[in-house]
């Protein structure tokens, strides 16, 4: 009996033990990072701007687990384009602090909007959001109407029902999604990475640096309050909400997505008739990363008719 609990305990433990060994983001860390840091209402936010100062803003909201770097390629397109892009990390990730509490899209809308005001951003923007953060960025969009000049999504999650942005149910259900995260989701994602590992066009190295995110303190419980609290969540919604301030919507999808399948794109037509899609051939999830000069010719054909 006593070995019976004493087994139990060590399995109560191992999260714990796991997060503890775990790097942890400290502010010596922080100030080394590329780009600068926002003290927000919620923590520190780690962003970096890209392009002219006086050029019109788009603002780009990354995914589930990559930091704002994956849009190394896209800032650099957009900024030839005249555009002044902000990207930044969300809690959790990147060189962001780790703040407590559910990651529903209105926790990160907190600190989008924290970010904006802290950057003095209040005229018209044009929001880009790339996987779970097209979420985000379609929840703004339809909450701030029309100083949302433009809605640009990227193999958006949340669009068709129980797609595999959401993981399986296990991974995201009360106590045993937490436990198993905790202990084996930084084994699970890395393997991922392995498995998915895709021709580098843009960050040689990246799944090298996603592996890394894992070792770090907080990403995991991160990744976990995301799934379970803002990736079950439809967006749609959201999108019907901003289509009826008028905001022009790109979609640009991967034909090759195990992620968010293209077929996606009927959810999205059912409630924006009117949105634009673009379709990338070969494309997986990861096209920012592997296609971005396909992404970058959606992206300028649509900005050059809005």
């Amino acid at each position: 009996m006593v070995w019976i609990i004493l087994a139990l305990l060590v399995l109560l433990a191992l999260p714990f033990l796991a997060e503890a060994m775990r790097a942890p983001i400290t502010p010596a860390l922080q100030d080394r990072a590329p780009g600068q840091l926002a003290g927000l209402s919620q923590g520190t936010t780690h962003y970096t701007w890209t392009g002219p100062e006086d050029g019109p803003v788009i603002v780009c909201v990354h995914g589930l687990s990559t930091p704002s770097y994956v849009f190394a390629a896209t800032a650099r397109s957009l900024s030839a384009l005249g555009y002044r892009v902000l990207s930044y990390d969300l809690y959790g990730r990147g060189y962001s602090d780790r703040v407590r509490g559910a990651q529903t899209d209105r926790f990160f809308l907190t600190q989008l909007r924290d970010l904006l005001e802290d950057q003095d951003v209040g005229g018209e923007i044009t929001l880009l959001g790339f996987s779970m953060g097209a979420q985000i960025a379609s929840a703004y969009a339809a909450e701030a109407g029309r100083q949302v000049d433009a809605l640009i999504l990227v193999a958006p999650a949340g669009v068709a029902p129980g797609d595999g942005a959401a993981k399986s149910t296990i991974w995201r259900a009360p106590l045993i999604g937490w436990w198993l995260t905790l202990v084996f989701g930084g084994v699970a994602l890395r393997r991922e990475l392995v498995e998915h590992r895709s021709t580098a066009t843009v960050i040689p190295n990246l799944e090298d640096r996603q592996a890394t995110e894992t070792r770090m303190r907080g990403f995991l419980p991160a990744i976990y309050s995301a799934r379970r609290h803002l990736l079950t969540k439809s967006m749609l919604t959201d999108l019907e909400r901003a289509a009826f301030f008028e905001t022009p919507i790109l979609a640009v999808w991967g034909t090759d997505d195990p992620i968010v399948p293209v077929s996606a794109i009927g959810y999205v037509a059912e409630v924006v008739p009117d949105a634009h899609h673009g379709q990338i051939t070969g494309a997986g999830h990861n096209l920012l990363q592997t296609h971005p000069a396909q992404v970058a010719e959606h992206l300028t054909r649509f900005l050059a008719d809005d």
